[in-house]
């Protein structure tokens, strides 16, 4: 059964950076996607990238395009999520997740079947 991790989140200034980690064990990884996903009390819980781990797609909602970034360790079946220039609006419990995929060239953003515990990310002066 896929297990998944987070960490790496934090209290960081408004234009601040974090780099939260995925850990993942238990299944295969060229045949599976990752996810990222926040959760707020105002939005509820929405998409936020994902990576596929095939042939590295990616892809990121309007949001956070050109502030975050996805890269992978394959050493250690862990998957980063680079956050730079961060808003306050990026506040919220971060959540990654993974479904098994094998299409090219993209990467979902829904219905992801594992999920990890999430890692709480506060920005704020």
């Amino acid at each position: 059964q896929a297990q998944l991790v987070e960490s790496g989140g934090g209290l960081v200034q408004p234009g601040g950076s974090l780099r939260l980690a995925c850990a993942t064990s238990g299944f295969t990884w060229y045949y599976y996607t990752i996810g990222w996903f926040r959760q707020t009390p105002g939005k509820g819980r929405e998409a936020v990238a994902c990576i596929s781990l095939a042939d590295d797609a990616t892809v990121f909602v309007d949001s956070v395009k050109g502030r975050f970034t996805l890269a992978r360790d394959n050493a250690k079946s862990t998957v980063y999520l680079q956050m730079t220039g961060l808003k306050p609006e990026d506040t919220g419990l971060y959540y990654c997740a993974t479904q098994y995929w094998r299409r090219a060239g993209t990467c979902p953003l829904v219905e992801y079947d594992y999920w990890g515990q999430g890692t709480q990310v506060t920005v704020a002066s």
